[in-house]
């Protein structure tokens, strides 16, 4: 009697690729070595819709996933929707918010440091007016320098999209965004986090089980 195929959770990664394709390749082979499914474009592991728009398919990718990690770098990718004003890695971003998918977030020390200092200044409209830059309505004006660290002020409002700004502070859950310096940083939260033997044993199996229970029906 041949066995059951034992059941995995997919997992979404998301994130710009140039600028960090060597980490994404340890991130895809630790997460495969946790026994997950991983869904990365970088890694040829998205299916393609020939019929469909690129981003249509990466799209599709977060519906299918279980968990969404998401890597929010200084960088903010070069492929933009004209129509929506937003790269594909902040479009799937957004559809993982909206979809409530359980969300694993890191985000680079340079995009938290900018959204802090943007945060405690303003500047002078006129004498007796000033206009604050925190929140996506008040960096709308700026514009940053070519050889600025940040690439686009948009990745601090992917991290703000993160962390669910605006709701009520005590009733927020799954808005856990980490910070990250290094490469290591990184590799030190996929195992924390995505061990299926380590703290977060319990929810990957529940996890299971629902998956399981929703396969059966």
């Amino acid at each position: 009697m041949a066995h059951a195929k034992k059941m995995k959770l997919s997992i979404m990664v998301s994130s710009t690729v140039y600028d960090i394709r060597p980490l994404l390749k340890q991130v895809f082979g630790m997460l495969t070595g946790y026994g997950f499914d991983v869904l990365m474009s970088d890694r040829a592991t998205i299916a393609v819709d020939p019929r469909r728009h690129n981003f249509e398919s990466c799209i599709r990718a977060v519906m299918n996933c279980d968990l969404f990690f998401g890597i929010i770098t200084s960088s903010y990718g070069t492929g933009v929707s004209k129509k929506e004003n937003r790269s594909i890695t902040h479009m799937e971003l957004m559809k993982a918010i909206d979809l409530d998918r359980p969300r694993f977030m890191l985000c680079h020390q340079a995009v938290v440091s900018s959204r802090v200092l943007l945060n405690t200044l303003s500047y002078e409209m006129t004498p007796d007016k000033t206009q604050s830059l925190k929140g996506a309505a008040g960096r709308r004006l700026l514009k940053l320098e070519s050889k600025s660290v940040l690439k686009d002020l948009r990745t601090i409002d992917m991290l703000e999209a993160a962390l669910n700004e605006g709701a009520d502070f005590d009733g927020r859950t799954n808005h856990w965004v980490q910070e990250f310096e290094s490469d290591e940083d990184v590799r030190t939260y996929v195992a924390t986090n995505f061990d299926p033997k380590g703290q977060n044993r319990e929810f990957f199996e529940d996890m299971i089980r629902a998956k399981r229970g929703k396969v059966a029906r």
